[in-house]
């Protein structure tokens, strides 16, 4: 039994309120000993790769050490959208930056025309996402950022000033905010379960509970080592994002996994939900260390996210840091009880892009910096385009350019020190006005 005074409910769960609809399963899928393209992480761009593979009439092996989708594909927030976050933050010259945002305008384009196709029900729903300014000078810089959402991602953006904030979001805490309308949310697990079924209908083997333990060879005569035995193939795919491990140190020395955590409150009702979210939009935030929350899919529940820790620390501990991060927003959630907490690693890059390249032989599709659900997938559709030979230009995310991170080879010993400046940074921002 819980204490009377602690913030979670009597059948509190340490694990995604997304797996009570779909819970990642572990598979028995005998292991072959050739494929034409194995492919190495079995979330969204590694079943998306498969998918496309499969579909261009090439034998794809997909392979997880866990169940598929045990990692961030089931443990996001399920928000949605094309473009909103490409480039924010990072000085690009405006030719590359736009070319950027209209790839990711295609990337959201793709993503729904999956979900049609391939008759994927995961709850998607075109909602629109709220950005709340956390500053008056946040507020202003937004102006430009809606012209350029407009201007190259087809975005459907538009400021909200503070005064019609209310019509957004049941809340004061904001100093205005934009709206982007071409957003929405999804269940991400469903999505993932669709995703898979889709790979597995049009012929590609996706099999979990497979570590590969190494990589040997070249293009043409690639031997992997799995916990389950060895495959030979032509071509290999690392698409394990936020989970890159030692397997491969070039992309680990560029990619920087940092724990997101969620919480889920009990059921406080469709009519208190609509209170706080009148258009039952997806909200964000300004702030350099974000938080994210929004209705869960039957509008019965808030599913509030956010960086409770840039240490690690366990679902447990974070919980009642996101609880109170989520009633400063909104008070009048202070004695609601949380039913689920979990957290899942995002991987970010040095320069905040998303990257798809070839290293080593070896493709890869990596770098969401927290906002994968569209383009993890949409990466891996690129990269198995460019296996079957099928593009016709090169994709603004495959650039020649790739740092890694000075100093790092894959332990983030630095990120409680960034994350306290980037706080600092916020708050600072906040006491002007």
């Amino acid at each position: 039994m819980t204490a009377p005074d602690s913030v979670f409910a009597s059948d509190f769960k340490e694990e995604p309120y997304w797996w009570e609809a779909a819970r990642p399963e572990p598979d028995d899928t005998p292991l072959p000993e050739h494929a034409d393209v194995v492919v190495v992480g079995g979330g969204y761009a590694g079943l998306s790769t498969g998918l496309e593979l499969a579909r261009g009439g090439v034998d794809a092996l997909v392979l997880d050490a866990e169940p598929a989708g045990w990692g961030a594909s089931s443990r996001n927030g399920g928000m949605v959208s094309g473009g909103v976050n490409v480039g924010k933050g990072v000085a690009l010259e405006p030719a590359e930056r736009n070319a950027m945002l209209e790839e990711a305008a295609a990337s959201f384009d793709h993503f729904e025309s999956v979900v049609e196709r391939e008759g994927i029900e995961c709850h998607f729903q075109r909602t629109g996402r709220f950005v709340g300014a956390h500053s008056r000078t946040a507020y202003r810089a937004l102006a430009e950022r809606v012209r350029i959402l407009n201007e190259s991602a087809r975005s459907e953006a538009h400021l909200v000033p503070p005064e019609r904030q209310r019509e957004e979001i049941g809340s004061d805490y904001y100093r205005g905010g934009m709206v982007v309308g071409r957003s929405g949310g999804v269940h991400p697990a469903l999505y993932h379960r669709g995703l898979l079924a889709a790979a597995r209908r049009h012929g590609a083997t996706v099999c979990g509970g497979t570590r590969v333990e190494g990589i040997s060879g070249g293009p043409g005569t690639f031997e992997v080592k799995t916990s389950r035995g060895m495959v030979r193939a032509r071509e290999v795919v690392i698409a394990t994002n936020g989970y890159t491990g030692p397997l491969t140190p070039w992309q680990r020395r560029r990619l920087v996994p940092v724990g997101s955590y969620i919480i889920a409150t009990e059921v406080i009702g469709e009519e208190r939900v609509r209170a706080l979210f009148p258009t039952l939009r997806m909200v964000a935030e300004t702030k350099r260390v974000l938080c994210y929350y929004r209705p869960s899919p039957d509008r019965t529940r808030v599913l509030f996210g956010g960086r409770a820790s840039f240490a690690p620390v366990d679902a447990v501990t974070a919980a009642p840091v996101l609880h109170r991060f989520m009633c400063q927003i909104f008070p009048e959630l202070r004695g609601v009880k949380i039913t689920h907490s979990w957290t899942g690693n995002v991987a970010f890059t040095l320069d905040h892009l998303p990257h798809m390249g070839v290293q080593d032989g070896m493709h890869y599709a990596v770098g969401c910096n927290g906002s994968g659900v569209v383009m993890m997938s949409y990466l891996g559709h690129q990269v198995a385009l460019r296996i079957l030979g099928r593009t016709n230009r090169r994709c603004a995310f495959d650039r020649a350019e790739f740092r890694a991170i000075p100093l790092y080879d894959g332990r983030p010993w630095f990120l409680p020190m960034v994350g306290a400046s980037y706080r600092l940074r916020d708050k600072i921002d906040r006491a002007m006005d």
